[in-house]
């Protein structure tokens, strides 16, 4: 590997980090699918030399590696026996106590719209790339973006979850 692709790999992998614990909410689980994406991505890196940004081809790999782990884990175990994350707790301070409410708020998000929130809003890509990763129309990263951010909102000003229904 050269040093360029070394220092681009190693410079998308907090983000990657950060994606995979959006994906998992479990940090080991994370840690697992970042390192099963990182070795996939190191005997492809060939494939993408002249990619300067290798984070939107780092996403679809755990994405797509993520979405085959909960294939293959279907088959073995029902939706009932998955736990439930564990409650962040509350810090003392009130800024602190804002910002734990914003992300228990984000935690309780659907997958699809945590997905679209941390894509675009935290790592800042554009709709299109997002919609690459997602394997989606860009209409549809728009509207579950705008959905997403309504669903936020109305569960940081701690309104109901509002009802969502999954459109294939």
């Amino acid at each position: 590997m050269s040093d360029d692709a070394d220092i681009r790999l190693q410079t998308a992998i907090p983000a990657l980090r950060r994606y995979a614990r959006v994906l998992t909410r479990d940090p080991s689980q994370a840690d697992d699918l970042v390192q099963d994406c990182l070795e996939r991505a190191l005997t492809r890196l060939h494939q993408v030399r002249d990619l300067p940004d290798l984070r939107p081809w780092l996403f679809t790999i755990a994405h797509r590696l993520n979405v085959n782990h909960w294939r293959r884990l279907r088959r073995f175990v029902s939706m009932t026996d998955a736990s439930v994350p564990d409650t962040p707790q509350k810090e003392a301070q009130i800024s602190h106590l804002e910002w734990q409410d914003v992300v228990h708020a984000f935690e309780r998000l659907s997958d699809d719209h945590r997905q679209i929130m941390l894509l675009v809003g935290v790592e800042g890509l554009q709709y299109g790339m997002v919609a690459e990763i997602l394997d989606l129309p860009v209409g549809t990263v728009m509207s579950r973006l705008s959905r997403a951010r309504t669903a936020l909102h109305n569960l940081v000003e701690h309104e109901e979850r509002p009802t969502l229904r999954r459109v294939k």
